[in-house]
């Protein structure tokens, strides 16, 4: 009997260590599954969601061209902003596979062709270019327009800054301004000033010259660079406005000589040519800011695409030259800093307004 119970009670012992050790294995291995697919999914989910998911949104959001792209330039052929389209369409196969059309809306003094970009559909398959001249920086705050560009476009690059310069034709007996403002005053002259488009960038710099020296001066505003420029070359007015790239194939060819540039330092463009403030006349302006626009709901995605396009497209060498030929240099900003740009720059051409009464100069011609 003491054996049975002995037997017994090893045979209790053997099964209590075996159940123990089931118990021990079992909540060892919950402890360590519990413990390992805690930190293991957390961290496995957490990387894998979030490297995922931005990978998945990047690859959502991104947007590509299916279809043709039109570029609208809202000036006349030969200016300095159809010449700046024409160098993006020169290399605009290297980075993008989808067809361009350059489209030419001028009227308005840049005005029209911006609001057909405005009131187009925002696919990201309709641009303008050369946002930031005069119809955006001058003309809404100097005159009534149906226009506001701020409001109804959007900004997504700058490419180039034009600067104003003032021209004679080869026969002019002016070589400088100060060879203007003597003979006006002097003579009782008036000086006729000729300039792309009123209430634009040029016509402000010229009705600025006079207003700073106190000659009189005329400004005769056009549809755009080109009849300026044959009205200059044809001995219709005594001084020219345009951007060293309008100026560029006159400049070369001796047709007409340039005698002043409207910035506060020398362009590098034209680095031979005085500023009007080193001939002591204290006027400088922004420039016309060529840049790239789309319709004001034009969505995030698209913009980063036209972004990152515009940046390689102001990157590559061969369009680098083509702007260095036409006298246009390359400044590219993106979206983001470019808005600022042009708001500061708006700011500044609405502050010299007012204080050269341009604004109401304007008005005031306009009412007769």
């Amino acid at each position: 009997m003491k054996f049975g119970k002995r037997k017994a009670i090893s045979v209790m012992m053997i099964a209590l260590t075996i159940i123990f050790s089931l118990v021990l294995t079992a909540c060892g291995s919950t402890a360590t599954t519990t413990a390992g697919t805690t930190a293991g999914t957390t961290a496995g989910t957490t990387a894998g969601t979030t490297a995922g998911t931005t990978a998945g949104t990047t690859a959502a959001d991104a947007w590509k061209p299916t279809e043709g792209i039109t570029i609208v330039v809202p000036y006349g052929a030969g200016g300095s902003s159809d010449l700046l389209a024409r160098a993006v369409e020169k290399v605009w196969s290297k980075y993008c596979d989808q067809p361009l059309t350059i489209a030419l809306k001028p009227g308005g003094g840049g005005v029209t062709g911006n609001l057909f970009v405005a009131n187009s559909k925002p696919d990201g398959y309709t641009l303008a270019i050369a946002f930031g001249s005069g119809s955006e920086l001058v003309m809404p705050y100097v005159q009534p327009v149906n226009y506001k560009p701020f409001e109804q476009l959007r900004p997504i690059a700058r490419l180039s800054i034009h600067s104003v310069a003032v021209a004679v034709p080869a026969e002019s007996p002016y070589k400088t301004m100060k060879d203007v403002i003597d003979d006006a005053k002097n003579n009782n002259k008036t000086i006729n000033a000729a300039s792309s488009t009123a209430a634009g960038s040029v016509d402000f710099v010229m009705r600025g010259i006079g207003k700073v020296t106190g000659i009189n001066l005329t400004p005769i505003p056009h549809s755009g660079t080109g009849p300026a420029m044959t009205t200059l070359l044809g001995g219709h007015a005594d001084i020219g406005g345009g951007h060293p790239a309008d100026l560029a194939a006159h400049l070369k060819s001796g047709k007409l000589r340039a005698i002043g540039i409207a910035l506060n330092e020398r362009d590098p463009a034209m680095p031979d040519v005085p500023t009007l403030i080193e001939q002591g006349i204290n006027l400088n302006t922004w420039g016309s800011v060529k840049g790239m626009a789309g319709p004001k709901d034009l969505p995030d995605n698209i913009v980063a695409y036209y972004e990152d396009l515009f940046k390689k497209i102001t990157e590559d060498e061969e369009f680098k030259k083509t702007m260095q030929d036409m006298l246009q240099p390359v400044m590219y900003q993106d979206a983001k800093t470019f808005e600022k740009f042009l708001h500061d720059a708006f700011e500044d051409y609405k502050k010299l307004s007012d204080e050269l009464g341009i604004k109401e100069a304007i008005a005031a011609e306009q009412s007769k």
